[in-house]
């Protein structure tokens, strides 16, 4: 028998005797890849991130029903996802848009000008940044 099937059976016969690595009574942590992406949701792809130390921040926005935020860009990568409501974001030169709801994510679009649009309900949104300290999270056009 070869090593592999040898290590096999043996840990076959070690979880049947209850022998598994996680104790009794052990917490089962589950993990779930919300969003991996390597370009903004309108297919551009990243280049690089800024230069320097790193700064994440992570903020909580809420936005009311019914509004229109102003055109912006983004200097650096970051990923918003939905906590609630509706979420349509648009760019400007293109006027490509995407529908987000409560659950999904966004790569969003950095040095591209865009914007969010709300529907009949607020949004509450949780959006990660990857920059450096000093660096506007967005920046208005």
């Amino acid at each position: 028998m070869d090593t592999l099937k040898l290590l096999i059976a043996a840990a076959s016969g070690l979880s049947l005797l209850g022998c598994n690595s996680q104790p009794k009574g052990a917490v089962q942590i589950e993990k779930e890849v919300l969003l991996e992406r390597s370009e903004s949701w309108d297919g551009e792809p990243y280049k690089a991130y800024p230069s320097g130390p790193p700064q994440l921040t992570l903020i909580r926005l809420r936005i009311p029903a019914h509004t229109q935020l102003p055109w912006h860009t983004h200097p650096m990568p970051n990923a918003a996802y939905i906590v609630s409501g509706e979420l349509t974001v648009e760019t400007r030169q293109s006027g490509v848009t995407r529908t987000l709801r409560q659950g999904q994510t966004l790569a969003e679009m950095v040095g591209t000008e865009h914007r969010g649009v709300t529907g009949d309900t607020p949004v509450e949104l949780l959006v990660f940044y990857a920059g450096t300290a000093g660096m506007p999270l967005s920046e208005q056009r």
